[in-house]
């Protein structure tokens, strides 16, 4: 899941938590929104904790073999 699937979820979780009085047999919606925000706050730490691995590796080195035999003749 990318950093703007996490935003949504966030939103969306915000949305049902905050913003609608809906009500609806066996499900807590206030509940549900909550879940949702956890979900996308815990998306987000993982998706800037990865990236911030990736931008601090050095890049790979390439090793570049010659063939000497091509030198001998």
């Amino acid at each position: 899941m990318g950093l703007g699937g996490c935003i949504i979820l966030i939103a969306v979780g915000a949305i049902l938590t905050f913003a609608t009085d809906w009500h609806a047999r066996g499900v807590n919606l206030d509940v549900v929104g909550l879940i949702l925000m956890a979900v996308g706050i815990i998306g987000v730490a993982v998706f800037t904790s990865v990236l911030r691995r990736r931008r601090f590796l050095p890049p790979a080195t390439t090793i570049v073999e010659e063939d000497r035999r091509d030198h001998l003749t």
